[in-house]
């Protein structure tokens, strides 16, 4: 019944920037910390940012520092990764995920999205 719905994919010239929102449902929102993973074809699911329940801690994977930011709104049930300065290797399947715990594992998460796709065309 758990759902998160990932949108606001799509396709964007590097330099530019699009922000990706995820919907959820089905759980108490304000309970989970919130994470973006993304996979990029051919390589295995990595962290891109997580978020605590109350939005005071996050976390950030090294490649996206000062592009991407990640921010949560618990009224809305919502969670949004930001991206700035979007670079080609910043083509992925972006995914949303939640966890009972402050994590960046994959192991860590107990529900996922079935992604957006961003592309990054140079």
């Amino acid at each position: 019944q758990v759902q998160l719905v990932e949108s606001g994919g799509g396709l964007v010239q590097a330099g530019g920037s699009l922000r990706l929102s995820c919907a959820a449902s089905g759980l108490t929102f304000r309970l989970y910390t919130m994470g973006w993973f993304r996979q990029r074809a051919g390589k295995e699911r990595e962290i891109v940012a997580a978020i605590n329940w109350s939005g005071g801690s996050t976390d950030y994977t090294d490649s996206v520092k000062g592009r991407f930011t990640i921010s949560r709104d618990n009224a809305k049930n919502t969670v949004y990764l930001q991206m700035n300065s979007l670079k080609p290797e910043d083509t992925a399947v972006y995914i949303c995920a939640a966890a009972l715990t402050r994590t960046t594992e994959v192991v860590g998460y107990d529900y996922w999205g079935q992604g957006t796709q961003v592309t990054v065309s140079s």
